[in-house]
């Protein structure tokens, strides 16, 4: 029999909530930081916590409000499940968000109209998708250069 435990952990959310398997459920990671980080080895990990709620209330604000690096403090029940490498489950039934994470930004990422054709060039990558101006899927162009040539193949009927 897994043991069980009634606590509040203080912890990250990893990703963002998910819906649970049934209505008024959701599911999420919580990442716990070890507190007194000077008394621990340098190298001691993060605990990753599998956490589900099947409080309606809970769930609604998880799906629609929580945002990967929110600080939260959730209260429910620890169970340790009989295989030491998969995370604990905790069953939420309190949720406290304690810090929200900052908005994210948006660098190195420019829309550009090229006729009837929007390109998105992202610093951190070489491909390029390309939209037609109403939203329709174009392809991505292995480079900037090769834009020019996607279109052309499009407008020929060569891709769709």
């Amino acid at each position: 029999m897994n043991p069980q435990t009634h606590l509040a952990i203080d912890g990250y959310v990893d990703a963002i909530p998910a819906p649970g398997t049934s209505w008024g459920t959701a599911r999420f990671d919580l990442i716990h930081s070890p507190a007194d980080a000077d008394r621990i080895a340098p190298d001691t990990p993060d605990t990753v916590y599998a956490c589900t709620t099947g409080d309606p209330r809970i769930a609604d604000v998880l799906l629609r409000e929580i945002q990967p690096g929110d600080l939260l403090r959730v209260t429910g029940t620890l169970v340790q499940t009989d295989d030491p490498q998969a995370p604990a489950r905790f069953t939420v039934d309190g949720l406290e968000v304690l810090e929200a994470a900052p908005a994210p930004m948006v660098y190195g990422l420019v829309l550009e109209r090229f006729g009837n054709y929007v390109v998105v060039f992202d610093a951190d990558r070489d491909q390029v998708p390309v939209f037609t101006a109403s939203g329709r899927w174009v392809g991505e162009a292995t480079t900037a250069d090769a834009i020019s040539d996607l279109i052309d193949v499009y407008e020929e009927g060569g891709i769709r």
